[in-house]
């Protein structure tokens, strides 16, 4: 057995962490992108906006479909045939993006890269914290986030590369070399699964709500939002028939699984029951507004620079790296700092370094110098490491390890709706403000970067009753624990 108490992070932890980063490494990488490439795809492929944007869509909805089944087949399956699994299914529908003879096939084979996608970032989660244990998280979480942090910065940049010289299906084709690296070093490096105990019956009913409902629910917002990675040109309007059908019928259907969820099932699609520790319901809330609020500002700040300011589009996707790089510079010493102190300053510090980077945005206008804005997002992204590092190691802190499955299926969900849901309101309000009389762009968006503030702030306060220093046990006033899973029927 693994010995948990120990705070160093040994060569073997070190180890499975760059098997990891392989491969989330690359699927983060593939969700920045392909969005570069869109223009040329429709070129070539002759397709309306209506259809190309499908291929950014399609491939949202399948990482959204996939989430609730992560827990149960990991129970199943056991995580390093999962992790394996999705690894392939993803090079191998990178290679057919690639090779998409039309505009239909291209977006099929999203479907199919989605699928494994989806898996990759909860099935990271799970194989980290099993092998972490509590008092090494949040180093662990720190390492293998800080090549994923850095995707969104590499991304556009590769991609544009990619487009302009061998041409678009390269921005696939890349994904090839990096997956047979990421299969290899997972084929030798990650442990093999224990004997796995028989897993209950998955929740189909549960599934065959909560996919649906989360699928429906991220295309609506997505549609208001922007349209995933084609941009704002894609954005829908609340009132059109589509975004109405998407989001009231995911919310019948999400209304149905919880009151279906309430019932109890050995393998639920998410366990509400986690939602009772105190603990986790407070890092999964912040997760929610971390993610409304990285995600918003990066639908802001690219129509920013080149609506209010006037920049071209690479100009403008290159003032989005000094955020990741703050991010970078936060992750090489929080998690060391939230394994010894505990969440609750470290997050409360982080919050406050984000409103005081999102300030100088408030107030500017087109002749706003370079080095004042990247300044400011270079403060955000210290502050949003110092906070999005110590709630995921504080949700899966003071869990047993058998749950850390379930878990991580409820905080991928959590993440990805903030993500969807922050995006969605930011541009619905940016375009109330634009669309007012005599409005300008630089007053617009001032007041869109103050929402952004305001943001922060309502994190402060649940931020607050998060675990302090020394804190080692789950606070008492958590209610009843989740039952674990040790076969067909529930552990008594």
């Amino acid at each position: 057995m693994t010995d948990h108490t120990t705070e160093r992070l040994d060569r073997r932890l070190v180890g499975l962490g760059i098997v990891i980063v392989a491969g989330a490494f690359m699927s983060a990488l593939d969700a920045t992108i392909v969005s570069v490439a869109l223009d040329r795809i429709g070129r070539d492929f002759d397709s309306p906006l209506g259809t190309l944007q499908w291929v950014s869509v399609a491939y949202l909805l399948a990482l959204a479909m996939v989430v609730p089944v992560t827990g149960w087949s990991v129970e199943r399956f056991g995580a390093r045939r999962m992790w394996l699994f999705a690894l392939t299914v993803f090079v191998v529908a990178s290679a057919l993006c690639g090779l998409a003879w039309s505009i239909e096939s291209l977006i099929a084979f999203r479907v199919l890269q989605g699928i494994g996608g989806g898996l990759i970032p909860p099935l990271a989660q799970v194989i980290l914290v099993a092998a972490a244990g509590p008092l090494r998280i949040g180093r662990v979480m720190s390492m293998v986030s800080v090549p994923t942090q850095l995707a969104p910065v590499l991304g556009p940049t590769v991609g544009g590369f990619l487009v302009d010289g061998p041409g678009w299906p390269w921005i696939f084709f890349v994904n090839i070399p990096l997956g047979a690296i990421a299969l290899a070093l997972a084929w030798i490096g990650l442990p093999r699964d224990e004997r796995r105990r028989p897993a209950a019956r998955p929740d189909m009913l549960g599934v065959l709500l909560l996919s649906p409902a989360i699928t429906a629910l991220v295309y609506g917002l997505s549609l208001v939002g922007g349209g995933g990675e084609g941009g704002g040109a894609n954005r829908a309007v609340l009132g059109s028939v589509e975004v109405l059908l998407s989001l009231g019928g995911g919310a019948v259907l999400l209304v149905a699984f919880l009151i279906h969820a309430r019932r109890g099932h050995p393998s639920p699609a998410i366990d509400l029951r986690l939602f009772r520790r105190r603990t986790f319901a407070l890092a999964a809330g912040l997760i929610f507004l971390s993610g409304a609020s990285l995600f918003g500002m990066m639908f802001l700040l690219p129509l920013f620079h080149q609506q209010a300011r006037g920049l071209d589009a690479l100009r403008a996707g290159l003032m989005l790296a000094p955020q990741g790089v703050g991010m970078v510079a936060a992750l090489f010493v929080v998690g060391a700092l939230v394994d010894r102190f505990g969440a609750r300053y470290i997050v409360l510090t982080g919050l406050g370094l984000v409103i005081l980077g999102t300030l100088p945005f408030t107030r500017v206008d087109a002749d706003v110098s370079d080095p004042w804005l990247a300044g400011g997002l270079v403060v955000r992204g210290i502050g949003l490491g110092a906070a999005s590092i110590p709630l995921t190691a504080t949700a899966y802190r003071f869990l047993p390890a058998e749950l850390t499955p379930r878990a991580a299926t409820a905080l991928v969900v959590v993440q990805r709706l903030g993500a969807s849901f922050g995006t969605a309101a930011l541009a619905l309000l940016l375009q109330r403000e634009l669309d007012r009389p005599g409005a300008s762009p630089d007053a617009a968006f001032g007041h869109m970067f103050w929402w952004m503030v305001g943001l922060g702030l309502l994190a402060v306060l649940p931020a607050a009753f998060l675990p302090g220093p020394a804190q080692t046990r789950e606070p008492p006033a958590d209610a009843e624990q989740p039952t674990p899973v040790t076969g067909g029927r529930p552990q008594q």
